[in-house]
């Protein structure tokens, strides 16, 4: 009787290192995607995600910090917290379009989420992508870490680095001038394809990332002083063809 062998192979990796400015699109030329894009927002209500709000623990009337207004997806600022994917994803794009509503200030988006409250009690262990107005791409490593060309310039003394404590964790972005002005739509793109996490803002590459300490998790948007709206939340699985 004649066997028949069969041989299903996946590959799920990452892309060699480019710095480059390379648009989202042709950076990905060589990668299929195998799945539809996803919106993680429905521009409804929070299904799908969930919230960790430490102020929350002790007084249960505290000001829920994520909202929904007019269809948009709105990060109160205050009390500080965190929106979390209640799922997990590797290797995949992320669209976000936001913008500050009110006063610039601070907020991010957070991939390869596991353990929450890992740092000050707040932050969940993760990788930050900086959305601060005026330092929109930045890395912080949260209980990670991601290794970037230039890491001495860019992050300081190699003896300092750290993903914790008072550690030198951020990393800063490699442009100036790509966030548009106040009141306009900002688009951000993070593609994590294996260890490597590429951004890019408003179409230009701002970061480029590789051998994370990670490579999957959720995902979670911040409150974080400042009022932010988003309309787009859109996920891209994707998957490396064989050279």
């Amino acid at each position: 009787m004649n066997k028949i062998l069969l041989l299903s192979v996946v590959l799920l990796g990452s892309f060699p290192f480019t710095s480059s400015f390379q648009s989202p699109a042709q950076s990905t030329e060589n990668l299929a995607e195998k799945a539809k894009p996803r919106s993680l927002f429905n521009g409804k209500d929070l299904t799908g995600w969930h919230m960790d709000v430490p102020e929350t623990d002790n007084d249960p009337t505290a000001r829920n910090p994520f909202i929904i207004r007019n269809g948009l997806l709105v990060s109160l600022g205050t009390p500080g917290g965190h929106l979390i994917t209640n799922d997990s994803y590797e290797n995949y794009r992320l669209e976000i379009e936001y913008r500050f509503a009110g006063k610039p200030g601070n907020c991010g988006a957070l991939v390869h989420v596991s353990t929450p409250r890992a740092l000050y009690g707040m932050f969940p262990q993760s990788i930050e992508v900086q959305m601060m107005h005026g330092n929109a791409g930045d890395f912080w490593c949260i209980q990670e870490d991601i290794a970037v060309p230039d890491m001495d310039k860019r992050r300081g003394p190699k003896e300092k680095w750290g993903v914790n404590g008072d550690k030198l964790r951020r990393i800063p972005n490699l442009t100036d001038g790509s966030e548009k002005p106040l009141g306009e739509w900002n688009g951000m793109t993070i593609e994590c394809v294996g260890k490597e996490v590429k951004v890019w803002v408003n179409n230009e590459l701002v970061n480029h990332g590789f051998d994370a300490t990670v490579q999957q998790g959720q995902i979670a948007l911040q409150a974080e002083g400042a009022e932010v709206e988003f309309r787009k939340v859109l996920l891209t699985p994707i998957s490396k063809l064989e050279d």
